[in-house]
């Protein structure tokens, strides 16, 4: 069945620049759901469980127990979804009652194609933000595809979230509550906070290189790895002359959209949200050469009422911009905020050079690339600042 059924113009509400093609998720051949399915088992079974043994081998041998969350909770609505807590360390979570000062409070999603993935992938970032800033960082989990496919997810943080921010054996200041995700739980953020029962409890998102708007064949992702960036000039992993998502896509895909699923629907695809349907403050982070990078400028050119960039346009820029440098100012490819009149904020930080999940505590093992790994290390510990600083500045500073 062909994925493009018909052709939405442009409507003002939705901010888009020109035309769009609406989407299905097709129906797919019994041979090569049967593929998908091996693929699958494969993937959780050996490359998956060989990556979680090489991180946790590195954690248990170099650094025993410095990352690690202060508290582990499960709730009665999902008694198999863990979460992980972490403290700044202003606070003593073994001292924690009632009267304890609140703390302003970030919740955090992880990525992994919707399929795969658990809270502890960012254990070393959730640690360092809680260390840097006075805020309270809560590491999510959700149920992932196949067993659960689209909304599942969605459904499990809708439940989870109110569940913790009730919870009174937690210093959270209620009043000031952010939520960020990288990749899948990017979109995840941007979809479970269109839920009224979620979007009146949160200030702001931040969603790091998140997928926006959903393209379920393998010609759509082509399509969206050709607007990203390459840069050969790096070398190692970063010379690779296709982006590394893109082989899994099709498996992604496969696991999380039910055939037929409408793939511009806005929890789905949160490109086609309205500005009211989310909060009013959302700080977005992308990487340069990533295949994800152009949908989440267009997005967030169109919530800050900036042209939305046509899909011809490339981000970024062909110049190498070096080992640890940022652009964070004079460059509106890479940086911009924009404040409307009702208060709504909205900021875009494109990181330069860095690739997809370079963040991550398992993208060591998958690059095995020494000089991007530094490179990456350095741009992870300066993006930590810049978030932080705009959630106590704006969305999440007292009595604003």
């Amino acid at each position: 069945m062909p994925d493009k059924i018909a052709t939405t113009p442009a409507m003002d509400a939705q901010g888009l620049s020109e035309p769009h093609q609406r989407v299905i998720a097709p129906h797919l051949p019994l041979t090569k759901r049967i593929k998908y399915a091996i693929l699958a088992f494969l993937w959780y079974r050996v490359l998956l469980k060989g990556m979680l043994y090489y991180s946790e081998a590195k954690k248990y041998f170099v650094s025993p127990g410095v990352n690690e969350p202060d508290l582990v909770k499960t709730y009665p609505v999902r008694k198999s979804l863990t979460i992980r807590i972490f403290f700044p360390p202003s606070h003593n979570p073994t001292t924690t009652t009632t009267t304890t000062p609140k703390l302003p409070t970030l919740l955090t999603i992880h990525g992994g194609g919707f399929t795969v993935g658990s809270p502890h992938d960012n254990d070393t970032w959730n640690r360092s933000f809680s260390q840097r800033h006075p805020i309270l960082v809560i590491a999510l989990d959700y149920t992932k595809a196949p067993t659960g496919p689209f909304p599942t997810a969605i459904h499990d943080l809708a439940a989870l979230i109110p569940c913790i921010l009730a919870d009174r054996t937690l210093p959270i200041d209620t009043t000031r509550v952010a939520l960020a995700g990288w990749s899948a739980g990017g979109s995840l953020a941007l979809s479970v906070a269109q839920l009224p029962a979620v979007r009146d409890r949160i200030r702001a998102l931040v969603p790091m290189y998140p997928l926006v708007e959903h393209a379920p064949t393998r010609e759509g992702g082509v399509a969206k790895a050709a607007r990203r960036r390459y840069k050969p000039a790096l070398g190692g992993f970063r010379a690779r002359e296709g982006d590394f998502v893109l082989p899994m896509m099709s498996l992604f895909n496969w696991a999380y959209l039910e055939p037929g699923q409408q793939c511009d629907e806005p929890l789905l695809s949160p490109f086609f949200a309205r500005r009211e349907e989310l909060p009013r403050c959302i700080f977005f982070v992308a990487c340069e050469m990533d295949m994800l990078a152009h949908e989440a400028w267009r997005m967030a050119c169109k919530f800050a009422g900036r042209r939305v960039p046509g899909y011809e346009e490339k981000v970024g820029c062909e110049e190498v911009v070096g080992k640890g440098r940022l652009i964070t100012e004079g460059d509106e490819r890479f940086a911009f905020e924009e404040m409307t009149e009702d208060g709504s904020r909205y900021r875009w930080l494109l990181v330069p050079d860095m690739i997809h999940g370079f963040d991550q505590d398992n993208i060591e093992g998958l690059t095995g690339d020494p000089v991007f790994m530094e490179d990456a290390r350095i741009k992870t510990a300066k993006i930590i600042d810049p978030i932080g600083d705009w959630l106590l500045s704006g969305p999440l500073k007292a009595d604003s």
